[in-house]
């Protein structure tokens, strides 16, 4: 066995004294093995041992991808009238192997296999997956950063085809299918999350829902998009306005602008999370907005368009080259509207690469 990341899982589980990994997350699953899938209800798990080959249990219908990805090891594969706990409860009594202790994800494993697991492994004691897997992903390869980049390309170039089709009296909705249709059109399949355009006092929902309504001149527009490109996300946010702004508008668009702009240039190996937080979040605060930064600064980035680490005001840990997370300060005023600007971020050896590169100073179309 010669993946290099489910050794370094290894090695954690031997330091650990862990009997046994179950790794069931898509995400996780997709890191360790190259496997991307989604498989509903049904389980998909890899299970990995101290001094044995892992097993990758998947129904049979995946058998070809997961070959194709390049697996060599075994595939527990099973139909849709199987038990694959009675597969997995034989494979590791084969083994000889006694599941003392077992590393699961605990932020995601549910209650139901939980059970499953009680029952044939007789109540191992969990311990979390996330301690070591978190601090895996954190750090991205030369590979990793590849994909990311070209994937901030095409969040790019969503936002450039959304800004490019806004028109008064267009819905939302028809302008956010013209975005998505011309990504797939460059080969994406997949969006980040749900695309995000949003116009007028909308823009003031952070996670708003589009709809029909209406853009109309004098309002903001938001943009909110990412793609997944080889298993990998996107995301970025743009705000544009139709028209012309009046000054409210105009000072909360340059207070977020300042804020992300602080944000991002402080960025480098070593500094402290929490620091990007605060530096944003005092300019919005300074301006009067305080209680209108309604969210952390960002997130991590990568096979999950969040994930670890939470950039938010408390987190004491530092900044390492190879941490890819998003820098997203917002204004969001009821009845009035909102503004938020987003740039995925690299960390390098000596600063920061912002990846996306759409233009952020205040667009009036």
């Amino acid at each position: 066995m010669s993946n290099q990341r489910i050794q370094q899982f290894i090695s954690w589980m031997k330091a650990k004294n862990i009997s046994a990994g179950f790794i069931t997350s898509k995400a996780n699953i997709f890191y360790l093995t190259k496997f991307y899938t989604d498989p509903h209800e049904r389980l998909v798990s890899l299970l990995v041992f101290q001094d044995e080959a892992p097993i990758l249990v998947a129904p049979n219908m995946e058998r070809e991808q997961i070959l194709a990805c390049g697996w060599d090891n075994e595939i527990i594969g099973y139909s849709d009238t199987d038990n694959p706990w009675e597969f997995i409860k034989k494979a590791v009594e084969k083994r000889g192997i006694s599941v003392q202790t077992l590393a699961i994800e605990k932020e995601h494993m549910i209650y139901q296999r939980a059970e499953k697991i009680n029952e044939i492994f007789t109540h191992p004691t969990f311990i979390s997956a996330e301690e070591k897997l978190h601090e895996l992903r954190m750090i991205k390869e030369s590979e990793e950063i590849s994909i990311l980049r070209e994937a901030a390309k095409l969040a790019d170039y969503g936002v450039e085809v959304g800004v490019n089709s806004i028109k008064e009296g267009k819905t939302e909705l028809e302008v956010l299918a013209t975005i998505e249709f011309e990504l797939k059109k460059k080969g994406i399949r997949e969006m980040s999350f749900s695309t995000m355009v949003l116009t007028g006092e909308k823009t003031a929902a952070p996670h708003g829902k589009p709809g029909l309504e209406t853009i109309k001149n004098g309002d903001f527009v938001l943009f909110d998009l990412g793609v997944v490109l080889e298993g990998y996300c996107s995301d970025i946010t743009r705000t544009v306005a139709l028209g012309n702004v009046n000054d409210k508008q105009r000072e909360i668009y340059e207070t977020v602008l300042k804020a992300e702009l602080d944000a991002l240039n402080i960025c480098k190996p070593g500094l402290e999370i929490g620091t990007i937080d605060k530096t944003a979040r005092s300019i919005i605060t300074n301006k009067g907005y305080g209680d209108y930064f309604t969210h952390r600064i960002g997130h991590g980035l990568g096979i999950d368009v969040h994930e670890f680490p939470s950039m938010t005001s408390t987190n004491t840990n530092t900044l390492k080259a190879g941490m890819t997370f998003t820098i997203e300060p917002g204004i969001y005023v009821p009845k009035v509207g909102g503004v938020r600007i987003e740039d995925d971020v690299l960390i390098t050896e000596n600063g920061f690469e912002a990846l996306t590169k759409y233009p952020k100073e205040l667009q009036i179309l």
